[in-house]
């Protein structure tokens, strides 16, 4: 599979760091931005490169040469002046005849790539972006998808929103030559705007949504941010190929103030500290993860799409204080019948509902999490009783310690500051 990298901005934004080399040659920690990228590729087997260049390419060329030196084969495609984010495709219509890899080449990650392409591969589908929470949503692109992955909103930047899942194109694409129809010539186009987003209408836009490590390097503070994740081994050890930890949040009492069955939107309110208390997960490299049951779906009470409305909302409060979720998992049955407008459906005795561990054992297996080294918090029985019937560890919100947790505290932060101690 051929990898085309998009090495040719100018920088301005992070000019203060270095203004004398193209954007990817900005060396963080000893080594240009490009050359992570391509030792990444190296390693899972991508060899084939093709590094579109435009600003300052001597250096680039100089530097990396045909690739033989860091183990891959690379061409080189000259824009002679600014294409924007995807003009220079318009170069590879005939020389690209199969699915293939786009890569921003300002980001630094590290991600399982065989996996993000299988995932582009089940969905048969003109293109597959790869979609991550960060920690600054509010000025990012968010994208909307359904249950199975399918785009079906994109909000850019300037938009208006109100309450959105924290989900950002990442700079990570899989594309089918299909999407050569969209660049029908040479001009500055853009990859989002102009041959991305149109494809949602047909269903031809999918997602690949993962907690891997993918940053750009955008501004100066998120330049010495990514230099800090490189040197505590962060941006290696979230790789999908390798186990993960998790710290599993309750929802209810534990995120945000209880009020009984959360049903109006209107009255979701995070716990003083609560972002505090996720920032510092995000930034201590465990997974967090909500865990909740959701009965009042099967009492009829709220439907799915009014869920995800108030699960929205959650992530964009958490959001605009720097903090995300890694994922939402709730259980929506119920085991009891006769409730007035209950969904028939959803009365059965599942292996999801807390304190079963079925929600636990399904975020192991999606994101390769090493459950005994990882932690269930919530502020009730059921939530300590989940995390043991996952072989975690457990911490308990409350006065006192009734359910004999390996941690407790009066609210979250308190919690995460003994986990993380």
């Amino acid at each position: 599979m051929q990898t085309v990298i998009m090495a040719g901005g100018r920088g301005t934004r992070i000019a203060s760091v270095n203004s004398e080399v193209p954007k990817p040659m900005i060396e963080i920690c000893g080594k240009p931005i490009l050359q992570y990228q391509i030792e990444c590729l190296k390693r899972q087997g991508f060899t084939q490169i093709i590094l579109v260049v435009g600003y300052l390419r001597e250096a680039v060329e100089k530097y990396f040469g045909d690739g033989k030196k860091f183990g891959v084969d690379i061409e080189y495609i000259e824009e002679k002046e600014p294409l924007g984010t995807a003009g220079a495709l318009y170069f590879l219509k005939d020389r690209i005849h199969d699915d293939f890899l786009l890569i921003n080449g300002d980001i630094i990650f590290d991600v399982d790539i065989p996996r993000f392409v299988a995932a582009h591969k089940r969905n048969r589908c003109a293109a597959t972006i790869f979609t991550h929470p960060n920690s600054h949503p509010y000025d990012s692109g968010i994208i909307f998808a359904d249950g199975n992955g399918k785009v079906t909103g994109w909000l850019h930047k300037e938009d208006e929103r109100l309450w959105y899942r924290n989900r950002v194109n990442a700079g990570l694409h899989m594309l089918s030559p299909q999407i050569f129809k969209e660049i029908v010539s040479l001009k500055k186009t853009d990859l989002d705007r102009d041959v991305l987003k149109p494809l949602i209408p047909s269903g031809e836009l999918y997602v690949y949504d993962s907690p891997e490590y993918v940053k750009d390097m955008g501004t100066p503070d998120r330049y010495y941010a990514v230099a800090e994740d490189i040197k505590r081994g962060r941006v290696w050890e979230k790789n999908l190929s390798r186990k993960q930890r998790a710290i599993f949040l309750d929802r209810d009492g534990t995120l945000n103030k209880y009020v009984g069955f959360l049903t109006d939107i209107d009255k979701l309110s995070l716990i003083d500290g609560a972002c505090g208390a996720v920032k510092k997960i995000n930034e201590s490299g465990y997974l967090a993860i909500v865990a909740s049951n959701q009965p009042v779906i099967a009492r009829g009470e709220v439907s799915l799409e009014e869920l995800s409305e108030i699960h929205a909302k959650l992530e964009t409060l958490l959001g605009a204080e720097g903090a995300y979720l890694d994922k939402i998992y709730f259980c929506p049955h119920h085991p009891d019948k006769g409730f007035k407008g209950e969904r028939p459906e959803y009365k059965t005795d599942c292996d999801c509902r807390k304190p079963k561990a079925g929600m636990l054992l399904r975020a192991a297996a999606e994101f390769n999490i090493d459950l005994s080294a990882s932690w269930m918090v919530g502020d009730g029985e059921n939530d300590v009783l989940c995390g043991r019937n996952a072989g975690c560890k457990t911490a308990y919100i409350g006065n006192g310690n009734p359910y004999n947790a390996d941690v407790c505290g009066l609210n979250l932060s308190e919690c995460i500051d003994k986990i993380l101690v």
